[in-house]
């Protein structure tokens, strides 16, 4: 990737992760701390491997196929900070 790595708000931002911002198909909105809270309990490396998996209609690794481990690591933590975890 050109570039280097990208930072995990413009992951989610830019990545089509963005489904949290909107709460599409039943994505946890970001800023849903209830909603967020027991999938935070799972740990980065539990939500690293659903994020890769995908879950229910979140598509394997959120549609961003290209992204690095670290990069959706980043964009996890991210979107765990916007709901105040």
């Amino acid at each position: 990737m050109a570039g280097g790595q990208r930072k995990g708000e413009k992951v989610d931002n830019d990545d089509s992760m963005g489904g949290h911002v909107s709460g599409v198909d039943g994505a946890q909105k970001l800023e849903d701390k209830a909603a967020w809270e027991p999938r935070a309990a799972k740990g980065i490396d539990g939500l690293l491997t659903t994020a890769n998996s995908g879950l229910n209609a979140m598509p394997p690794k959120g549609t961003c196929a290209d992204c690095s481990d670290d990069e959706l690591k980043g964009a996890i933590e991210y979107m765990l900070s916007q709901a105040g975890l």
